[in-house]
């Protein structure tokens, strides 16, 4: 299949696909004399895999370490497990900062009268000088 084929098949779009092959995530594929790239369903495959670790939002470089270990039949699961609680540490602290941002923001909110006044609590924190975070 073409590379509008293999992006429809597996999610992903083609602008992706080459990104993935230029950065290694994919291997390149065969071309045709033409100079067009031919994917088979292991491809597409690798590419379904990959959307599925991007859309547990692990990075690029996790993935491609996802992508050698299910493609390395011998591995040790321990090293998949490993690099998932790695990914659920770095989501919890990002959740945890996510919600301290909220509660600042809800806290700016609240002391916001919204009015014609030109005052606005908001503005002046943003503007503040020292750090918010």
């Amino acid at each position: 299949m073409n590379i509008g084929q293999a992006a429809q098949a597996s999610g992903v779009t083609a602008k992706m696909i080459r990104h993935y092959e230029q950065i290694g995530l994919l291997p390149a594929p065969p071309r045709t004399e033409a100079g067009y790239r031919r994917y088979g369903a292991a491809d597409v495959h690798t590419l379904r895999f990959i959307r599925h670790a991007r859309d547990l939002g692990f990075p690029l470089a996790q993935i491609g370490e996802l992508v050698g270990l299910w493609h390395d039949r011998a591995r040790p699961s321990r090293q998949v497990k490993a690099l998932a609680q790695a990914h659920m540490a770095a989501l919890e602290a990002k959740a945890r900062e996510l919600l301290a941002m909220k509660t600042t923001l809800e806290h700016l909110v609240h002391c916001c009268h919204g009015d014609d006044r030109p005052d606005c609590p908001i503005l002046d924190t943003l503007a503040a000088p020292q750090d918010l975070r």
